[in-house]
């Protein structure tokens, strides 16, 4: 199984980006793994919060092959522990999904198409962080359920 996580614009912060590049190398050893991101739109000043949402899901579901499983990370999704979470990615391993497809939106969430092409909706916290900071905690995470499917030391029960 192939996973990606899909970023609406880039991360500017350099040292976020060198911690989500340490998990990523990480995770080379367990899965393929690869985060792809989708420039910001531009002149957004004159667009309403549901235009922007539209114009983001239409980059989202164009960056969609017709197999891929698409999870929202969306702050009304179902909450996992990190033990049920690598529970959940040997799930979907066993179903012979050949991409599983996170998508972290733009700050105003996603379209009403985004939702209804979504298998499925996963929180990280009933807390609010950056979109970039989510990139990091997801990259994380993932690393974390293939050592916890391993039975490796890095996740302490």
């Amino acid at each position: 199984m192939n996973i990606k996580l899909l970023c609406i614009g880039k991360t500017d912060n350099r040292n976020l980006e060198e911690l989500i590049s340490i998990y990523t190398k990480r995770l080379k050893f367990y899965v393929n793994f690869e985060i792809e991101i989708i420039p910001d739109l531009k002149k957004t000043k004159n667009l309403s919060e549901e235009q922007q949402k539209e114009k983001e899901g239409e980059l989202i579901l164009n960056k969609l092959q017709q197999q891929d499983e698409l999870i929202l990370l969306d702050e009304n999704g179902k909450e996992l522990s990190s033990v049920k979470f690598a529970d959940y990615l040997q799930k979907k391993m066993n179903s012979g999904i050949k991409t599983l497809v996170f998508v972290i939106g733009g700050p105003y969430g996603f379209s009403p198409q985004v939702y209804a092409a979504a298998r499925g909706k996963i929180s990280l916290s009933k807390m609010t962080f950056s979109h970039q900071m989510i990139r990091l905690f997801m990259t994380e995470q993932v690393y974390r359920a293939f050592t916890i499917l391993r039975n490796e030391p890095y996740h302490h029960r």
